[in-house]
């Protein structure tokens, strides 16, 4: 369980990549749609941990590592919005896999 702060944190951070990935949708996110689900930081706050998922578009990884290649792009951008925060945690992507594996479950069962 996080703190207060942390959480505040999160969640600003959450709605800030979402924003940005929709304004940048063609760009960096190659036309895809990108849900950002969860961003965890760090009791330090020197990391947030951020889960994407994935709609239409070309391959899940794909669009992973565009992302990742225009980190710096992100990071400022995360950065100007962020103005009263001292420092921005570094940034780390990874894949939201828990809606495929909720649909796995759910055949799954329906079998």
């Amino acid at each position: 369980m996080g703190s207060i702060r942390q959480n505040k944190i999160e969640s600003v951070i959450q709605i800030e990549l979402s924003t940005f990935f929709q304004q940048h949708a063609a760009d960096v996110c190659l036309g895809s749609m990108v849900t950002v689900t969860v961003v965890r930081v760090t009791q330090d706050l020197s990391l947030a941990r951020c889960y994407l998922s994935f709609f239409l578009g070309p391959e899940k990884q794909t669009v992973l590592d565009n992302i990742k290649a225009n980190y710096g792009k992100i990071r400022g951008e995360i950065g100007k919005r962020l103005k009263n925060m001292h420092k921005i945690p570094e940034l780390t992507f990874f894949i939201d896999d828990s809606q495929d594996y909720a649909e796995k479950i759910d055949q799954l069962l329906k079998k």
